[in-house]
């Protein structure tokens, strides 16, 4: 368990001030489970997830729990040009293990997304989809206990977006790995996510939980549930005013 308690923490602003991102935080974190962090931007998703990284220390309160083996999978892939797929998969381990077992590690964690027979290509022969997938496994190469992915699929076609979601679950089941997914997108979070939090002015707004197996159905009481519960959220219905009638005390003619 991963647990924030009454967390805050906010940044300086260039022109002076100070900006309060997160905001006497309250979330725990089950061990194992796929996490999805929902929200609209500005709300505090990034900033959660590099305090959970250890990239930042909070201000105020504690953030407890086992965060000694992490891996990020950012918004891009980042990878490095000049090296091939297995070559960037185990930049990580390069200086910490020996070559044989690098190189084990580096063949499972290609075979598990799926790009064991693109480990001598270089960056600039790969979709975009593949970068993604090869910056998973180099996340993965460490085995941790925690994954962290800010938008990782944000810059990808809905098509190959949709295979990713796929490969995702599918190791997150394999492996058992802790995921903490960010995402602004309601219906992914809807397809992935096992716990949804929505987090509104730096607090989770929403906590909302969903048992349905996968791959998930598109529809569904739960499923629809869980979307009429986020859309609501972001998107309330407008209110219409009642139409005016005739003050306290005055006549009205029906026929006006």
């Amino acid at each position: 368990m991963l647990s924030f308690h009454q967390v805050r923490h906010g940044y300086d602003l260039p022109a002076g001030g100070r900006r309060e991102v997160l905001r006497k935080l309250d979330l725990k974190l089950a061990s194992g489970e796929f996490h999805v962090i929902l929200g609209r931007s500005g709300c505090g998703k990034s900033t959660l997830l590099r305090l959970l990284a250890g990239l930042e220390t909070p201000e105020h309160g504690a953030l407890e729990g086992d965060r000694s083996a992490i891996g990020v999978v950012f918004q891009e892939p980042r990878l490095m040009p000049w090296l091939t797929v297995a070559q960037n998969a185990g930049f990580l381990l390069a200086h910490r293990l020996d070559r044989s077992e690098t190189r084990r590690r580096v063949a499972s964690a290609l075979a598990m997304v799926g790009l064991a027979d693109a480990a001598d290509l270089r960056p600039d022969k790969l979709s975009g989809g593949m970068a993604q997938r090869v910056a998973i496994a180099r996340a993965l190469v460490s085995r941790p206990k925690l994954l962290l992915m800010d938008e990782p699929f944000g810059a990808l076609d809905a098509f190959t977006r949709k295979q990713m979601q796929d490969e995702l679950i599918r190791i997150w089941q394999t492996t058992g790995t802790t995921i903490v997914f960010v995402t602004h997108d309601i219906e992914e979070a809807i397809r992935l996510g096992r716990t949804i939090l929505v987090l509104e002015e730096g607090q989770v707004a929403l906590d909302l939980k969903l048992a349905a197996a996968y791959p998930r159905p598109v529809s569904g009481a739960e499923i629809e549930s869980a979307r009429q519960q986020l859309f609501s959220r972001f998107f309330p219905a407008p209110r219409i005013p009642a139409p005016a009638g005739p003050r306290s005390g005055e006549l009205h003619d029906p026929t006006d």
